[in-house]
């Protein structure tokens, strides 16, 4: 019986739990336990359980490419956070403002080779692929952030470029998940390439409803300064669709709010929140986000899997899209 995604949740978090740091030097080391504390979705880990068990694996044997994938994850995201200037991450402060810019690197720095520790674990047969895979990925994250970081000051982004940056920040790492609990778990090959195809079309769908949500979400639960990408001119999806589609008057408006750091962040913020509906930007997202999930299940129709496992992966891709965090 496949268990719920709450199970898994659960299960990795007792794991992550047991995870032991050196006690010295506690600059180094508090921080990254502070990080893995605060919180988060943890849908990597939970889709290397997942797809792990699928094939029959047990659970104790995909929990160590369960830890390196969200340590790495959250490895990222301190490092994001420096580059973004942000304030806050799950409603906390954020590493290098509870800290300071230099511990926060430093701390990231260890949290990535802590990563790579975690796949000692496994034999041969499966490391080997496994770190080939694993440092691509990460790699390939690299690259997705640098594009981010270019787009802030390019005067123009085309929507297959922001495309092509958001499926390498964010999408490849949910398909590397997948593909390594196949793995874990001896799927074929086919089978985890279908698996990493939908992940890629799930990480897609997740980061465009993690924009939307930046702009429309609520507060409380999204864990993050929401208008956080509009106050820092970030060039979503939704603000590039919106040029596309806003009347000349409302996307030079647009233009301009985006070229200035303004004193009044939160008139700003509704005002661009505004121009985002009545464009149909916001409707377009949604739109987007539908159609990357539903490729994502069509990969499901060619694994080798039965029906009542494959509904486990589209129940996953129903609650992603659905989410309000």
């Amino acid at each position: 019986m496949i268990e719920s995604i709450a199970t898994y949740r659960q299960t990795f978090l007792d794991h992550l739990a047991q995870i032991e740091f050196p006690e010295s030097p506690r600059e180094l080391y508090t921080p990254i336990e502070y990080i893995l504390d605060i919180g988060g979705k943890r849908i990597r880990p939970v889709l290397v359980l997942l797809s792990a068990d699928l094939y029959g694996a047990e659970p104790e044997e995909a929990l160590p490419a369960a830890a390196a994938v969200e340590i790495f994850h959250n490895f990222t995201l301190i490092h994001d956070d420096i580059m973004d200037a942000a304030p806050l991450r799950r409603g906390k402060e954020t590493v290098h403002e509870r800290w300071d810019t230099n511990t926060a690197i430093l701390s990231g720095d260890a949290m990535l080779i802590e990563a790579y520790r975690q796949l000692e674990f496994y034999s041969p047969e499966v490391f080997k692929p496994m770190m080939s895979f694993f440092s691509k990925t990460a790699l390939e994250v690299c690259e997705g952030q640098r594009d981010d970081m270019d787009f802030e000051t390019l005067d123009q982004v085309g929507i297959d470029q922001y495309l092509t940056m958001i499926k390498y920040k964010t999408a490849v790492l949910v398909g590397c998940a997948l593909k390594m609990g196949a793995l874990i778990g001896g799927a074929s090959h086919s089978d985890q390439q279908a698996l990493y195809t939908f992940g890629i079309g799930l990480g897609l769908a997740f980061q465009l409803q993690d924009d939307y949500l930046d702009v429309f979400g609520d507060p409380e639960t999204f864990g993050k300064q929401v208008g956080g990408d509009i106050i820092e001119n970030k060039k979503t999806f939704l603000y590039l669709k919106a040029l596309e589609l806003a009347s000349e008057q409302e996307a030079r408006e647009l233009r301009d709010l985006y070229s200035i750091k303004t004193r009044d962040p939160q008139a700003k913020v509704q005002r661009v929140t505004q121009i985002f509906k009545s464009s149909g930007s916001a409707d377009s997202a949604r739109e987007l986000i539908r159609n990357y999930t539903d490729q994502a299940f069509e990969q499901l129709e060619s694994l080798d899997l039965p029906d009542n496992r494959k509904a486990v992966l589209r129940e996953f891709g129903d609650w992603l899209l659905n989410r309000d965090f």
